[in-house]
């Protein structure tokens, strides 16, 4: 089997009836960026309107023979599902789906474990790959069958007669469970060290971007802190939390920048990220950053705001960036304080339209983060005098 075919898959998506034509459209494309993300090319889309995902298989029987003649007729051994299967789910579609050569075995992703699998490969400090593989391990644990090849098991010398198959699942839960022990382990080692450092900095003005996947974020970052953070085209570019000193008009303050959220992230991922996203619960203030471009944003912004009610972060100020503004129609004929009315109605008081790639309205930016950033800070030290000679310097 080459490794052209290994990466080629098929998207599946169960939709109600009455979801919009867009709204599929939008939500597989972004199914399809994120396999894009884990390096696997999609072919085609299947889509079947049900009231609810087949209890049993997902999908009804009518749609799983259109698939398996499609991936037979095409050398397509991937599956992409654009929902979280149930145990049963995934070991009952991959009884109907697996050929009789066992050799050809159908490799099967729910929405969940692709999101997890493009973390742990992004991670890179010590806390977020220890919080990625406890959450894939977690997730993993009640859906193993023996056709599960995402664990790449390299086994030798074990038979295939009398449920051996099934002594290796056991064999393989003994071994997960263990390593979920070790890593809440490790994860509370690495959270007693980020308490102590986070003490440190209980006497700074913490600000904290947030905001869907994929918005900005990063090169926002870079912009305020004049940093280098990695900035791609991507989902999920930046899974580790950075954080930055940053001083405007002689103000210091904290800046960090951490993981993007997404539609239907997975629950034992924000589970495990919540020690990363003290960053934001701890936070005195929020940049809220989203893509106003993008013709769901107002879905990216209802999802960014549910998520951070789950984890806590819901009494901080927060100001709301809208960017990407260079990529609007026409968008310097834009009457944008009409816009801004928009989401001051929906609870958001300060409201700043911008474009990162170009810079344009950067300083309107940095005015309004600098008189919150002010009024947070007097509330720390009330007798500091502001100097009259306004400097804006940034360090590490």
């Amino acid at each position: 089997m080459n490794d052209v075919v290994q990466k080629l898959a098929i998207v599946v998506a169960v939709t109600v009836p009455q979801t919009r034509p867009e709204e599929i459209e939008e939500h597989l494309s972004e199914l399809e960026f994120l396999a894009e993300t884990a390096d696997i090319q999609t072919s085609k889309r299947f889509i079947q309107k049900l009231p609810a995902p087949d209890g049993r298989t997902y999908v009804g029987s009518g749609k799983i023979r259109e698939i398996k003649d499609y991936m037979a007729g095409h050398g397509i051994n991937t599956i992409i599902v654009d929902d979280d299967l149930t145990p049963s789910q995934l070991k009952n579609l991959e009884k109907e789906l697996n050929p009789s050569d066992k050799e050809a075995r159908i490799t099967i992703y729910d929405r969940s474990l692709l999101i997890l699998d493009i973390f742990l490969r992004r991670a890179q400090t010590a806390q977020a790959r220890t919080q990625v593989e406890m959450a894939r391990n977690q997730y993993l644990l009640p859906r193993l069958t023996r056709m599960w090849t995402h664990l790449e098991r390299q086994r030798g010398g074990t038979g295939t007669r009398g449920g051996a198959g099934e002594k290796e699942i056991e064999t393989d839960r003994r071994t997960i469970r263990r390593q979920i022990t070790l890593l809440k382990e490790d994860l509370d080692r690495i959270d007693r060290q980020r308490q102590t450092q986070r003490k440190g900095r209980q006497s700074s003005v913490r600000v904290s971007l947030v905001g869907y996947t994929n918005v900005g974020k990063s090169t926002l970052m870079n912009l305020l802190s004049k940093s280098q953070v990695k900035a791609e085209n991507k989902l999920f570019a930046t899974v580790d939390s950075t954080v930055r000193k940053v001083v405007l008009n002689n103000i210091p303050f904290l800046l960090s920048d951490t993981v993007g959220f997404i539609r239907k992230l997975p629950h034992h991922l924000i589970e495990s990220f919540k020690s990363t996203l003290d960053e934001v619960r701890e936070a005195d203030i929020l940049l809220h950053v989203v893509d106003i471009a993008h013709p769901f944003h107002d879905n990216h912004l209802d999802v960014v705001t549910s998520t951070l009610t789950e984890i806590g972060a819901v009494n901080q100020r927060t100001i709301l960036v809208l960017n990407k503004i260079d990529m609007l129609d026409n968008y310097r004929e834009i009457d944008f304080t009409q816009w801004a009315g928009r989401y001051r109605e929906r609870g958001f008081d300060q409201v700043v339209f911008v474009s990162a790639q170009t810079r344009e309205h950067m300083e309107e930016l940095r005015a309004v983060l600098f008189a919150e950033v002010k009024q947070r800070y007097m509330q720390i030290y009330p007798n500091y005098v502001l100097p009259t000679d306004y400097t804006e310097e940034v360090g590490e």
